[in-house]
């Protein structure tokens, strides 16, 4: 099971004199960690490297480091912790001392892979949406499911009854659907 960051984490660590901030967040999109990267990016920083992965899309950046010290370390510490939808920013303060490219990719993993090991986790859980229509006799015996269950529903009043959509864990919905057709006595029309 692959998980994700519950909430974003920041680690700091000072390297040969040279300050390494790692920032990273949970994302659902490539768009979400463009946004992210764009809002926490450092421009006055010597180097902002980077790296995402969201289910088997990945991208990284070296930000000027040389090739391969930096966004393949990165990435590599989100793949390491076995994590996905993640995006992680680490921004580096040049302090004077170079540290050589085993020294870069040691520097930027590391960094990198504390801040993920620090992060609380939550296991990735795939959504799915399911639609369906009930008569309006039914709509009580719906509600009540949907509260028994813990779950919130979009509703759509139609002439007919009501239709309803939502989101629930992939793994839920069989059972949900039974319980739907055992609760609106076989009323209840799923989409799709």
């Amino acid at each position: 099971m692959a998980y994700t960051l519950a909430a974003p984490v920041v680690h700091e660590e000072i390297i040969q004199k040279s300050r390494f901030l790692a920032k990273a967040a949970p994302v659902a999109s490539e768009e979400e960690a463009l946004a992210f990267l764009a809002a926490q990016r450092e421009p006055e920083a010597t180097h902002n490297c980077y790296a995402y992965k969201i289910g088997s899309l990945y991208r990284f950046s070296d930000d000027g480091e040389p090739t391969g010290t930096a966004g393949k370390p990165i990435l590599h510490a989100i793949e390491a912790g076995g994590l996905d939808r993640v995006v992680v920013l680490v921004v580096r303060y040049f302090g004077g001392v170079k540290l050589g490219a085993g020294g870069l990719v040691r520097a930027y993993g590391g960094v990198a892979a504390e801040a993920l090991r620090r992060a609380p986790k939550v296991p990735l859980v795939d959504l799915v949406e399911v639609r369906f229509r009930v008569p309006f006799a039914e709509v009580g015996r719906v509600h009540g499911l949907l509260r028994a269950r813990g779950l919130a529903a979009e509703e759509t009043y139609l002439p007919e009854g009501v239709a309803f959509a939502l989101r629930l864990p992939e793994e839920e919905k069989e059972a949900f659907l039974r319980a739907l057709g055992d609760q609106t006595r076989g009323q209840a029309q799923v989409e799709g």
